[in-house]
């Protein structure tokens, strides 16, 4: 039986805004951090899950499905200057968020340019302060939290919501997690630009067209599949360019002169 060939385009829908467009596939996150970063990973054929640790072995990402609680963790053990801390994800949120909150984690030399203060790319975007504190965003779909108080202020929560009992996903960062990454997560749950999907009809949380955009374009098929290839590239690149500090120079000890 002659097997029929691949098509030569595949249909693609361009979604906004990108924080309902359905979780995505794992791989955008796990595969880079495994072959660009260094990450190394456990595998147990007989778990449905997904554990890659850092080089350095303070971080710990675990995937795992559970229904009754959030699927991506990452824990991250205490360092001289910080406490140990922690980020969650629920299933739905779209992996290019997480992917942002991750790939900053991971960059060898952040651009000064980068966001520090979590509520800064939600002020550039015209978010408005929420009922119930926190910031919300235009089409009240998002809201941003940190509870507690300026002398011990609480973790960080991110929810995506289509009603108020209509929850969608939530990430939760500790009160410890450096705010330049829970930053670049917020960037990323504010940029403009939408995310692709392959299986919108099935992973969307609504098909209300005045809440999501779906733009469809037929695109090659195998520009679709090397997307991934070409994140790893960029982010092995980006490890593999990066500077590193110069090597102090030992000075000799001086030279004693004779005696007298």
């Amino acid at each position: 039986m002659t097997t029929p060939p691949a098509p030569e385009t595949v249909e693609v829908d361009f979604i906004t805004p990108r924080h309902l467009a359905g979780g995505g596939d794992p791989a955008w996150i796990t595969v880079p951090l495994h072959r660009a970063c260094g990450w190394s990973y456990g595998d147990d054929p007989l778990m449905p899950r997904v554990l890659l640790s850092s080089p350095d072995q303070k971080a710990l990402l675990r995937l795992e499905p559970d229904p009754d609680d959030q699927w991506w963790t990452l824990r991250h053990a205490a360092e001289a200057n910080r406490p140990a801390w922690y980020a969650r994800f629920d299933a739905r949120t779209p992996v290019e968020l997480i992917a942002a909150f991750t790939d900053a984690l991971t960059d060898p030399a952040p651009p000064p340019s980068a966001p520090r203060d979590p509520y800064e790319p939600l002020h550039q975007s015209g978010w408005s302060p929420a009922a119930d504190d926190g910031l919300v965003s235009p089409n009240h779909t998002a809201c941003v939290q940190r509870p507690g108080s300026s002398q011990q202020p609480g973790a960080w929560f991110v929810t995506a919501a289509l009603r108020p009992d209509q929850q969608v996903w939530q990430a939760r960062f500790g009160a410890h997690t450096p705010s330049h990454l829970v930053a670049a997560f917020t960037a990323a749950l504010t940029s403009s630009e939408p995310v692709h999907r392959t299986d919108s009809g099935r992973s969307l949380p609504t098909l209300d067209p005045n809440i999501v955009t779906r733009k469809a374009i037929d695109m090659p098929a195998a520009y679709v599949a090397g997307a991934l290839e070409g994140r790893v590239r960029f982010l092995a690149a980006r490890a593999a360019t990066t500077p590193r500090a110069p090597t102090p120079v030992r000075q000799a000890p001086p030279r004693q002169g004779p005696s007298r």
